[in-house]
């Protein structure tokens, strides 16, 4: 992949923490009938929601989410490369492959991509090499979209510094968009809808499901990419220990923000689990696929949900 670098830096900065981490504190294709929705039209209903494991007004959340990633914009990819260890890279390298973008052999039309929470573009610019280097596909295009303009910045800038990302400038854009609206996204638009590690951090995930149901064409297809539950039990004990222990000190050590990092570890451990999201993506009108609904990755750290508009 074009996005690989060398894993020096990543051991060095691991070398770093581990020096340095006694010094921190750290914290004590066939598819099945989608249903349609039971639960309430949406969160705005609610008084208030979670950020983390705090209780804020419902209003609040995403200038709080908004915060964080501003504090990390610049240093987000290689928290991606510490957090996980380097497994970040196999797992979107596989949801991409999964989703196969690109407009096949015989195909009249372009397709248009839209990756929501796109955050520094990592997603997106996997998307347009899978595009054109296994489907030959050099017209397709793909819209990077993010509610905080820090993030979308870092991936302009990447675009515009890494000379192996030149190739992409024409077919790529990036835009402001809150995921639970999208606004400026007309209906029936999209053929492939992807977020990668962000719809965790959506105040209102099922109108967010809703949302992207709205903006894909009839057979369009969503992929979710997201942190889950770890199987079984006991290697999920280990894993809570390290993202609790070991993550926000690895977010002061590199990136000078606890706080931040906190707020992420904490994200994941509220976000549903696997067969609960499942549901929701079918409460939302999509339909799953035929007895595998998820893709666990790596005991489910990471996992694929995919959905089809019919």
């Amino acid at each position: 992949m074009t996005s690989l670098q060398s894993t020096r830096p990543l051991l060095r900065c691991c070398s770093k923490v581990t020096s340095n981490i006694r010094s921190l504190r750290p914290l004590s294709r066939s598819f099945t009938v989608g249903r349609p929705s039971t639960a309430p039209e949406s969160q705005d209903e609610r008084k208030s929601t979670h950020f983390g494991f705090k209780t804020v007004d419902f209003t609040e959340k995403a200038s709080k989410v908004a915060e964080v990633f501003s504090s990390v914009a610049d240093k987000y990819d290689v928290m991606n490369d510490l957090m996980s260890m380097g497994l970040h890279r196999p797992w979107k390298s596989r949801f991409v492959s999964l989703l196969n973008p690109g407009r096949l052999p015989g195909s009249p039309n372009a397709q248009q991509i839209l990756d929501v929470a796109g955050g520094t573009g990592d997603i997106s610019y996997r998307i347009l090499e899978h595009m054109t280097d296994i489907n030959r596909d050099v017209e397709s295009r793909v819209l990077c979209t993010d509610i905080n303009p820090d993030m979308l910045r870092e991936g302009e800038r990447r675009l515009e510094t890494d000379p192996s990302l030149a190739r992409w400038k024409d077919r790529i854009e990036f835009r402001v968009e809150n995921a639970e609206t999208l606004e400026s996204i007309p209906d029936n638009s999209i053929d492939i809808y992807t977020v990668s590690f962000g719809i965790r951090n959506v105040t209102d995930i099922p109108k967010a499901l809703r949302t992207a149901h709205r903006v894909l064409k009839p057979g369009g297809v969503l992929g979710v990419l997201e942190f889950s539950r770890v199987k079984p039990w006991i290697l999920d004990e280990i894993y809570q220990r390290y993202s609790f222990s070991v993550i926000p000190v690895m977010g002061q050590i590199v990136a000078g923000d606890r706080d931040s990092y906190q707020y992420l570890v904490e994200s994941i451990r509220m976000f549903p689990t696997q067969a609960r999201f499942a549901e929701m993506i079918e409460e939302a009108g999509f339909e799953l696929p035929v007895g595998k609904p998820y893709e666990e990755l790596t005991f489910g750290v990471a996992n694929i949900w995919r959905g089809i508009k019919m």
